[in-house]
């Protein structure tokens, strides 16, 4: 069931970047997000009432549930959006392929939680293979200040989606599910969206395009609803930093949709960041237990080995 999850998540954020993308216009990019999960979260608590899914939650989880909020549907998406802006949709989310090094770190600090060598190992062949996907820019001289305040945006980003992860783990252990957890952070992170706009002066105008309203309930709905609903389930069930390797994968699928709606170029360095990414993916996912079957193997002991 987590293998199915976790394909799932793939392909819900692969092709949400360029629904993100597609949101840019006339609409004010606080707005837009707000739109979106104001509609998620109206979709979820009604959805948790009528199939009595929402627990009560204790006054003093609010506050950390408001933290979420402001982490998972707020900061970071304000950083996602804008960074979109200027670099490829694909591009922003092959840099939130870092998070996974980010859990890991936040898991040390906050919780004592112990990563292999193995893990570090893949981050860094994973690393290396996210630096080749930027070779053409330094070769033709493109890394100007838009791409790198693109970059610094998405890490931006990136950074507040680990420390909504750990929060996570906070309310696992505090006995809230998912489901309750997604859809009370939800509705404090429209709150700080709406008390922006508020301040912002910015008006609620909406683009009627079929483009706009189309990404916008992608978005809303298999995007936010099921995707950060499921995300919360993996997390409980692999822990952080395993969890986050879905956004290592995804942007295969963002880099694909990337290639056919807004021109991303491929090449033979791209290429191969790829598949770099794919297989430090692999390594940091293996257990140490496996490495040790294959050397055993390698050292003509067979016997000794069950792959």
């Amino acid at each position: 069931m987590s293998l199915f999850l976790y394909v799932l998540m793939i392909l819900l954020w692969g092709l949400s970047w360029i629904a993100i993308k597609w949101q840019q216009g006339d609409v004010a990019i606080l707005v837009s997000i707000f739109y979106r999960f104001a509609l998620a979260g109206m979709v979820l608590f009604i959805a948790g009432k009528c199939l009595n899914k929402l627990q009560s939650v204790k006054f003093q989880h609010h506050k950390s549930l408001l933290l979420q909020g402001l982490c998972l549907f707020c900061f970071n998406f304000i950083a996602f959006y804008y960074a979109t802006q200027y670099i490829p949709s694909g591009l922003t989310a092959v840099i939130m392929a870092s998070a996974p090094i980010f859990n890991a770190i936040h898991g040390k600090v906050f919780y004592q939680t112990r990563s292999s060598r193995y893990f570090w190992l893949g981050m860094l062949v994973g690393l290396s293979g996210i630096s080749l996907l930027f070779v053409h820019d330094f070769q033709s001289a493109t890394l100007t200040g838009d791409t790198l305040t693109g970059i610094a945006l998405s890490l931006l980003g990136t950074w507040c989606f680990s420390m909504g992860n750990m929060l996570s783990i906070r309310h696992t252990r505090a006995q809230l599910q998912p489901y309750t957890a997604t859809t009370y952070a939800m509705f404090y992170g429209c709150l700080a969206l709406l008390v922006m706009i508020i301040l912002q002066g910015l008006s609620f105008t909406i683009d009627m395009t079929p483009l706009y309203l189309g990404s916008l309930f992608y978005l809303a709905i298999p995007a936010s609803v099921l995707g950060f609903t499921l995300y919360l389930v993996l997390v409980n069930r692999m822990g952080a930093h395993n969890a986050a390797y879905v956004l290592v994968l995804t942007p295969m699928i963002a880099l694909m949709v990337s290639s056919l709606f807004e021109g991303y170029q491929w090449t033979g360095y791209s290429t191969l960041g790829l598949l770099l990414i794919v297989m430090g993916n692999v390594i940091a996912q293996c257990k140490v237990e496996y490495f040790i079957r294959i050397k055993s193997w390698l050292m003509g002991k067979p016997d000794k080995v069950r792959l």
